[in-house]
């Protein structure tokens, strides 16, 4: 299933101009900022346009233990590409993984939706606390389109949770524009894409989709569509 649509984006200069204007203004207004990056397509057009614009952001990776081989290949790829950019990986507590192996098993993810947030929290939210601390702004690579519990988003909001502004200069970006950026600018992409997994996660909790199912319906697809955030993303009422 090819992860590139046909469909051209007319508006795209528009939508870079508007998004490059977005980071700027978060690290002129909360900084220090930060740009998360998992190696997904949302996140590879952002890391392009600091690596171009040399922004002062801070680029951070959170790697679970548990990702696919071909975004450990894209990571490699990615710092060759971005020599100038330093992208810093954050691991999870240790002890915390072992206990919840200890106690759940290596995949107790999926016995309940309970379980499986507990082991994102170990994982993922952990170590994303421990990046931000300090931090005045966070950037992501969020679009409306990706799922019914990010289609309120604003490109810039309060995140309580970390207690900083959240950016998300691609909020309003279809699937469309996300590649046709990639194509123009010549991104690398995780291999994965281009098998099938429009969104991509930790490895036993991501599967390929069919065309006509949501993008992010191959994430923890055991669950009800209601569920399927690991947590670093809660939805937010207040909009900045």
């Amino acid at each position: 299933m090819p992860a590139e649509p046909a469909v051209a984006a007319p508006d795209l200069d528009r939508l870079v101009a508007e998004a490059e204007a977005l980071i700027d203004r978060a690290v002129r207004a909360h900084s220090p900022a930060a740009l998360a990056c998992s190696f997904g397509a949302e996140d590879m057009v952002l890391l392009d346009m600091v690596a171009r614009a040399k922004s002062p952001v801070a680029v951070f990776t959170l790697d679970t233990g548990r990702l696919p081989q071909e975004t450990y290949d894209l990571m490699q790829t990615a710092r060759a590409r971005f020599r100038g950019v330093a992208i810093e990986t954050y691991f999870p507590n240790a002890a915390s993984v072992e206990s919840y192996v200890r106690e759940n098993g290596v995949n107790g993810f999926y016995d309940s939706v309970n379980l499986r947030e507990r082991c994102c929290a170990v994982r993922k939210i952990e170590p994303l606390k421990r990046v931000l601390a300090g931090k005045k702004s966070w950037i992501t690579g969020l679009r409306r389109e990706q799922s019914a519990t990010r289609s309120a988003i604003a490109p810039i909001e309060w995140d309580a949770a970390n207690g900083l502004q959240k950016v998300s200069p691609l909020a309003e970006w279809s699937d469309a524009d996300v590649w046709a950026y990639v194509k123009r600018f010549d991104v690398p992409t995780n291999a994965l894409h281009r098998k099938g997994y429009p969104s991509i996660g930790c490895a036993p909790c991501t599967r390929a989709v069919e065309p006509h199912e949501d993008p992010r319906a191959g994430r923890w697809w055991w669950e009800n569509a209601d569920t399927r955030e690991c947590g670093l993303h809660p939805r937010a009422k207040a909009g900045a």
